[in-house]
This record gives C-alpha cells, structure tokens and sequence, in this order.
C-alpha cells in the first residue's frame, strides 16, 4: 500500500476513529503484553538450573518454552473467537490468571508438569487469551496509524526481553528457579487484572460497513489477494519467521555460559537483542504504514537471515553481543 493510498483511507471511510484515548489503549496493552511474553522467559534464563536439578538433558525444559509458544499460538484462535462474544476484557483477564496458575504448578513438580502447565495453562489458555485476542481489539481503534501502533504494542514481546532476564538471573541466583516463577507469575496477576479491567473498554465503532469498506479500498486503487490465500502465507510466514526467531531467544543465555561467558552477561545480551528489536520495531511499523507490509516483511527477513548467518560466525563476547544487536534490529521487521 503506498503512503498516498494509506492516507487516503481514513478521508474515503468517512472520518478516522482514532482518539487520545487510542493510543492510551495501546499504551495499557503494551503493558500487558510485557508480562505476559515474560512468562516464557524464566525458563528460558534458568535452562540449565532446571535440567539440572530435575536431571534431565537441556532439551526438556527448552521444550517446554517452546510449547507456551506452540500454545499461545493455538489458543488464540478458540481465545479469540470468544473475545468477540464476551469482549476481550474477560479473556485477558482470564488468561492473567491462568499464566499466574501455570507458573505455579511449573514451580510445583517436575519435568512433565513443566511442560503440560507451559503448554496448556500458561500458553493455550494464558498467553493464549491475551496476545492475539488483544493485538485484534487494539487495531480496532486505529485506522490512519495502524501500522506504528501494532508496531508499538507487539513490541512488549522486547520490553519484556529487556526487563526480565536480568532480573529472572539474579532472582534465580538468590531464590532459584521455583520461586521465580512462583514470584512473577503473583506479579503478572496484580498487574494486568486491574489494567485489564480499568482500560480495556468497548473499541470505536467502525464508521463504515464491510462493503463501503471495500469500496473504498478499490477507490483507493489498493488491490488484494483472495482472503483465504493471503492468510495462508501469511501462517506460513509467520511459522517460518518464528521458528529462527526463537532460536537465540531460547538458547542464547545457556550457549554462553557453554562457552565461558557469565550467565548474567548472557543475559544482558538477550536483554540487548530484545531491547534493539523494541526500538527498531517502532520503525518498521513506520515504515510499514509508507511502503506497505509486504514489502517490510521482505526487507525484515533479508536482515534476519544475514544476521542468523552471523551467529555461526563468532563466538567471542564482544562478537555475540555485536550480532544479538544486529539479530534484534532485523527480526522485528517481520
């Protein structure tokens, strides 16, 4: 979509929804966001601490990271559809208690309660019912700047990467991994159930119907792809963009203590590579309100691969922290 086309629509749709009140709304579920993406990061911090004390390979624990991921991703689709009936406020405030509950009973036992309470409680039903269901009802109150505030409030995925593990490392060094968890999943209720329930009223409604919509898409001279084939890529791109994605994010602290760096350190480097993504994701949204997404996405993925290949290419400090930057700067465009 070209900027002149962009900016056209509001005027063509009759008027533009958003508000002072729009961006407050982002503002709160940007904040939301950061617990509920931290959820996953404790486990991702404290790797080897798990598999150590429940003497299994590093795999496991890793596994059930992943899973909260496989889960949220599921568990948007059923956690969605009942947004739209019961309103989003009741999903994530539901999902709030969940992802506290599935911490807890991750804190609670061993390596197969750790994975079923990552994969159901704190992913299926937990993130499940706040990530998506929320990044849905913020786009909604946005028309002319959709782009920059989706941009704004997927990047509490990176807050979180930037606050928690540091924090997560120094608590598992004096609390260990059980208490950590059991920690933060009591801070991740205290602070989304009030800020769901004070801030996540009913969006604007539309000013336009779905077929003046459209028409004024096509007066706009935007074309589209048959709705069914442009989701389809983008699932696709989406699972091919997160699974690299993930890579660094999940192994990035035990690879460094693997080859002698101080965990903290690689924790800081994680913090690094999430905290660049959160700053240059604000320009992407940009961006992609200008040149359109798909050719964000393209540009957005050649950085991800240069910097994937990078990784193989160093193994020092100085270099790791040099391409996490890099990794981070890149991925944020897809």
């Amino acid at each position: 979509m070209s900027s002149t086309s962009a900016d056209r629509l509001p005027e063509l749709a009759g008027g533009s929804v958003e508000t002072r009140a729009s961006w407050l709304v982002a503002s709160v579920a940007l904040v939301i966001l950061s617990f509920s993406y931290g959820a996953p990061l404790v486990t991702a911090v404290a790797l080897k601490p798990i598999a150590a004390e429940l003497g299994s390979s590093r795999s496991l624990p890793a596994l059930a990271g992943s899973l909260a991921w496989l889960g949220s991703g599921l568990g948007g689709i059923p956690m969605g559809w009942l947004a739209e009936r019961i309103g989003v406020r009741w999903t994530v405030m539901f999902g709030a208690v969940m992802i506290g509950a599935g911490l807890m009973l991750s804190a609670a036992g061993g390596v197969w309660l750790l994975a079923f309470a990552h994969a159901v409680v704190i992913g299926l039903v937990g993130m499940g019912g706040i990530n998506v269901p929320l990044m849905t009802y913020v786009s909604r109150w946005f028309d002319r700047r959709r782009g920059t505030a989706l941009a704004l409030i997927s990047s509490g995925q990176y807050v979180a990467g930037v606050v928690w593990p540091a924090l997560f490392e120094r608590a598992v060094a004096y609390f260990g991994w059980r208490h950590t968890m059991e920690l933060f999943g009591a801070l991740a209720v205290v602070a989304i159930l009030p800020l769901a329930a004070l801030c996540l009223s009913d969006p604007p409604k539309a000013t336009v119907g779905t077929a003046s919509a459209a028409s004024a898409l096509r007066a706009a001279g935007v074309t589209a792809w048959h709705p069914g084939t442009a989701f389809a890529l983008l699932c696709l791109a989406g699972f091919l963009c997160c699974v690299p994605m993930a890579m660094p994010q999940a192994h990035l602290v035990a690879f460094c203590s693997d080859i002698g760096i101080a965990a903290s350190h690689g924790a800081l480097m994680l913090s690094l590579l999430l905290g660049c993504a959160f700053v240059s994701r604000q320009f992407w949204g940009w961006l992609s309100d200008r040149i359109g997404g798909l050719a964000t996405v393209l540009v957005g993925s050649a950085c991800q691969s240069a910097a994937l290949a990078a990784f193989l290419l160093t193994q020092d400090e100085v270099g790791l922290f040099t391409v996490a930057a890099f990794f981070g700067l890149g991925f944020s465009g897809i």
